[in-house]
């Protein structure tokens, strides 16, 4: 059977005795909070991953088993400590087992308990180990085909653009030949029409009369040179001049800029995003994703990819037929996990139940009077100026501004609970100005 060592019972932080160990990967609670306090941010000191808490349970099994020492003493009967209730989770005597508070209960040898112990926290850490390789993958994989596709359109275009701009040259190409061939023809009439007057004016010289000399068709003809045509050469500025500029400015027509994009690490599985991250529906089916610190589990939310701690930030979002959302910031600290509403942290306009209302966390939202219903709604930060304001996109009114001095990096927040229609972020226009040098 195996037993238990001192290794067994130490803090991997301060590898000594544990005092009051806590479940997240069995560390003491005050190396936990030194820890935090050292790093400033809530990160896992043994696994390196943002944590969601701001504390964990204590773990009885093994504060038991460190508090009671080499002799492993019931604190109540003075009896060894041999077993490890199961339903209570902590380690009982013989006496305790027989007692009332212990009636019914089912317990384990106290190194089976603790082989039981270990056998499951590796079993937990190989399973999410495996998850979060196989997810990983998963991601690389579908960023890598994302990629693939959206350089395989600007491609396409550009293949396109050059097939285009080659048939226009060997348009114009064609052009130019038959017009030169027209003047060649006209050019040979004139030539033969020359010849014929020529020999006419030779034959009455020979017959030495000058009087031909007054004939219209002595009028001196004048044949132009080929290269002097007007038009015969290829307008070759007009297919060269500043090429690429005009290419690019013509690709506006296919690239679309969002000033925000969605996080798909932070998004709840019911939610489902769109390939190019700019738009987020409800869904009854929960995907299967690992359960990493950034995402949410209690709402359905997901954040966008950028956080913001300075400036004026601007982004538009087509709520039309939505009957569920909410539209905000929310900070870089607060949790993910659990009931994020009970918390401060998130500043939001949302419409539900027929209402529009916005608030700030976790204070009730304020009901808006709103008589009409809005089809895109413009969420405004100003971070330095601490505002945070809610218009209708369309007309341009103002709905409601939230105020708060902002401390930390905020990200845009997008919550709905609505199958029907998404929420879509919308793009903005491209605009290219030239700049005279001077």
């Amino acid at each position: 059977m195996a037993t238990l060592s001192e290794e067994d019972l130490s803090c991997p932080v301060c590898c000594e005795i544990f005092k009051d160990p806590l479940l997240l990967h069995s560390i003491c609670k005050v190396c936990l909070q030194q820890f935090w306090e050292s790093k400033g941010s809530r990160e896992c000191p043994v696994c390196r991953r943002r944590s969601s808490r701001d504390t964990y349970p204590i773990n009885l099994f093994l504060k038991n088993l460190s508090s009671a020492g080499s002799e492993l003493l019931c604190s109540q009967h003075g009896e060894k400590l041999k077993l490890f209730c199961l339903e209570d989770q902590q380690l009982v005597c013989l006496v305790c087992r027989d007692s009332k508070s212990h009636k019914n209960h089912n317990f384990r040898p106290i190194n089976e308990a603790a082989l039981d112990l270990k056998v499951r926290k590796k079993f937990i850490q190989n399973t999410q180990k495996h998850n979060f390789v196989h997810s990983t993958l998963f991601l690389i994989q579908h960023t890598e085909r994302r990629i693939k596709e959206e350089f395989e359109k600007l491609h396409q275009f550009l293949e396109d653009e050059e097939a285009a701009r080659i048939a226009a040259l060997r348009e114009e190409k064609e052009q130019n030949s038959q017009m030169i061939k027209d003047k060649m023809e006209e050019m040979s009439r004139e030539i033969s029409s020359l010849s014929d007057t020529i020999r006419a004016v030779e034959e009455e010289m020979g017959a030495e009369n000058v009087s031909f000399l007054q004939v219209p068709r002595l009028t001196q003809c004048r044949l132009e040179h080929p290269e002097r045509l007007s038009g015969a050469l290829i307008h070759v500025e007009k297919h060269l001049e500043n090429l690429k500029f005009t290419v690019w400015e013509k690709m506006q027509d296919i690239i679309h800029f969002t000033p925000v994009t969605l996080n798909p690490i932070t998004a709840h599985p019911l939610l489902v995003l769109s390939e190019d991250l700019t738009s987020v529906r409800f869904s009854d089916e929960r995907r299967k994703l690992p359960e990493n610190p950034e995402r949410f589990n209690n709402i359905w939310a997901v954040l966008g990819s950028e956080g913001f701690n300075s400036g004026t930030h601007c982004w538009d979002v087509d709520v039309r037929e939505n009957t569920f959302w909410r539209l905000g910031v929310m900070t870089e600290s607060s949790g993910r996990k659990g009931a994020v509403y009970s918390r401060s942290g998130i500043w939001c306009m949302g419409y539900y139940a027929g209402k529009y209302r916005a608030g700030s966390t976790p204070k009730q939202a304020t009901l808006l009077n709103v008589n009409r219903k809005l089809q895109k709604i413009r969420v405004t930060l100003d971070w330095d100026g601490g505002k945070l304001t809610f218009s209708d996109a369309v007309n341009n009114t103002h709905l409601h501004t939230l105020t708060h001095t902002f401390t930390e990096r905020v990200f845009p927040y997008f919550n709905t609970h609505c199958k029907l229609s998404p929420l879509r972020i919308l793009p903005v226009k491209v605009r290219v100005s030239v700049e005279q040098l001077r």
